[in-house]
């Protein structure tokens, strides 16, 4: 064996012991995977070794800058403080779709790179390709001359952008290594810092419908984050939010677009509402756009009242090759042949709505996919007629599933009626907001 697998070889036996790898050492890995002097089955190995034995934030912070350095990273100061906002997925997160345009409209740029949706959590891509024609596909110079011209770019991640990650995400997802903190924390980081935002504000889901199932791995993530952007000058914030249930009434790409708009035009659901309120006023003052956070949401709130949240949506989708009519008229949005309408058998409150089993049933219609370019149906889903805590009437609906013909839509509709829970006692409302974690500024 030549000195670099001699070397590679050694530096995994240690992560697998539990030992810790010098800046210098995980650049070598990184580096030489990207380049492919490293094979697939030794990153892997290493991989498994952090999912095993974990890293520290001497590490992380060193993995992440190692998987920045392996492509371009672009400057973005000449537009001033420009602000990004991630979610790491849930069941019916269509956050970025409100709040993107909503912090655009208050006069901060925001440049984001999104992606595309798979299991049972959705892409914000996805969603947007919702408006027949829009690229997602932007050249870095298009992404550039875009943010200049509207002050919002939403697309996809170019591949001279942390190239290590996207070879290295491709690679954990066939291996079973992605559930490592470090890992998922360098792999966010990475590119936001890449993409050259200067203000982040990170969305961690808690719950069946999220990756993280609970509370405190969602908060040592939340932690990892945010150390890796201040180490890397950012200003960061990290809101820990419920994912028990889906996030507002629509599951499904042109039926969250639908419940997106309404939302603009100030008639969204109040869990929705709250979080793009609260992600918005961060977004401001993060970006120091506003003082306080009263302010700041002030300036959202005039930003839904006026209009001028909606125009900036139509400004993005227009700017982007998108069909801009269907901002003003959502009716003519993909439409699902065929609605099963789900009605309670008895008066009752509903006590649970397994967000997960609303997410695969999603899948199962056609809205999702199971691997990575398969083709979706941006027509099907579920819309929820009713969230936990709500009373239903016996004969009452409490869901809708949009279907487009597959053969398992029967077993789709079984999948969402048994996700409710239902009990004959009042239930309590969930708790959408479930902790925060910010540097300090």
């Amino acid at each position: 064996m030549g000195d670099l697998m001699v070397r590679t070889v050694e530096l995994i036996e240690r992560k697998r012991d539990g030992g810790r790898l010098s800046a210098e050492e995980i650049d070598h890995l990184v580096q030489g995977f990207t380049r492919g002097k490293i094979p697939d089955y030794q990153m892997s190995a290493f991989a498994m070794a952090v999912v095993l034995r974990g890293m520290d934030a001497r590490e992380t912070a060193a993995l992440t800058t190692s998987m920045v350095a392996s492509g371009e990273r672009l400057d973005l100061r000449r537009f001033g403080r420009v602000v990004d906002k991630h979610s790491t997925g849930g069941v019916g997160d269509k956050t970025t779709l409100v709040v993107a345009p909503l912090v655009a409209a208050c006069g901060a740029p925001v440049a984001k790179m999104s992606g595309r949706g798979l299991g049972f959590s959705g892409g914000t891509l996805d969603k947007l390709e919702s408006f027949t024609g829009y690229r997602a596909d932007l050249t870095t110079r298009e992404f550039l001359a875009q943010l200049e011209r509207t002050g919002i770019v939403v697309t996809g991640q170019t591949s001279s952008l942390v190239p290590a990650d996207g070879r290295l995400y491709a690679l954990r997802d066939v291996t079973g290594t992605v559930p490592a903190i470090a890992l998922i924390a360098s792999s966010i980081m990475s590119k936001k810092i890449a993409a050259g935002a200067h203000a982040v504000v990170l969305d961690v889901k808690v719950g069946s419908g999220a990756f993280m199932k609970d509370r405190a791995s969602a908060l040592a993530l939340a932690r990892a984050m945010v150390a890796i952007g201040v180490a890397n000058g950012l200003a960061v914030t990290c809101e820990l939010t419920d994912m028990e249930q889906p996030l507002g009434f629509a599951v499904g790409n042109a039926l969250e677009v639908r419940e997106a708009i309404a939302t603009l035009r100030g008639e969204g659901p109040e869990d929705l509402v709250r979080l793009v309120r609260r992600a918005g006023a961060e977004m401001l003052v993060l970006g120091r756009y506003a003082r306080t956070q009263v302010v700041a949401l002030a300036r959202i709130d005039r930003a839904i009242a006026d209009g001028s949240g909606l125009a900036k949506l139509r400004q993005l989708v227009a700017a982007q090759g998108g069909d801009a009519r269907l901002v003003d008229d959502p009716t003519l949005l993909a439409k699902a042949p065929r609605v099963e309408v789900l009605r309670a058998s008895r008066t009752a409150n509903v006590a649970a709505i397994a967000a997960d089993e609303v997410g695969l049933a999603s899948v199962r219609l056609g809205a999702g996919r199971e691997t990575q370019g398969a083709p979706i149906d941006l027509a099907t889903g579920i819309l929820l007629r009713r969230k936990v805590g709500d009373r239903v009437e016996r004969g009452e609906p409490y869901a809708e599933v949009h279907c487009g013909g597959l053969p398992g839509d029967a077993a789709a509709i079984e999948q969402v009626r048994s996700a409710f829970g239902w009990s004959g006692a009042t239930v309590r409302r969930r708790r959408l907001l479930l902790g925060r974690v910010a540097a300090r500024r």
